[in-house]
């Protein structure tokens, strides 16, 4: 079995927690790190989303952490598009069971950041977290988060 564990960190971009309102981004710093991997986690919907009542995950990266840029669909893997202003997910129907995804940054800045963007009326809150997991780190090995 091959090690990756010494190879990898994790940070959180959304904390795990039940949302019904906007979550207030985190700063990634990828500084020191070759890769990146964004991983969502969304718990049963609260609410059964429509185009009006959603969530939509916008992901946003920066050279400066001051000025922030929507990604495009060449900054990201795993995507067959990216929606305007960075959305790599929208729960926009029924989420009935709890999922995970995963998609790779290859957009080259040093920042991201992870919106939960709400709208419409969120009576119940939606069960979400988010990490992203850097990597392939100029500094082997990393140290351990347990």
């Amino acid at each position: 079995m091959r090690d990756t564990h010494s190879g990898m960190l994790v940070a959180e971009a959304i904390a795990v927690a039940e949302y019904d309102d906007d979550n207030t981004p985190a700063a990634i710093d990828l500084q020191g790190y070759d890769a990146a991997e964004i991983v969502l986690a969304i718990g049963a919907g609260g609410i059964t989303f429509t185009s009006t009542n959603k969530i939509e995950f916008k992901l946003t990266h920066s050279d400066d952490d001051t000025s922030y840029e929507a990604v495009t669909e060449k900054d990201v893997l795993g995507l067959s598009s990216v929606g305007e202003g960075g959305i790599i997910k929208a729960l926009t129907a029924a989420h009935a069971a709890a999922a995970v995804y995963r998609y790779g940054y290859v957009g080259g800045k040093r920042y991201l950041k992870l919106l939960a963007d709400f709208s419409g009326t969120h009576g119940t809150g939606t069960p979400l977290a988010a990490i992203v997991i850097k990597s392939h780190g100029m500094v082997q090995p990393e140290a351990d988060q347990a």
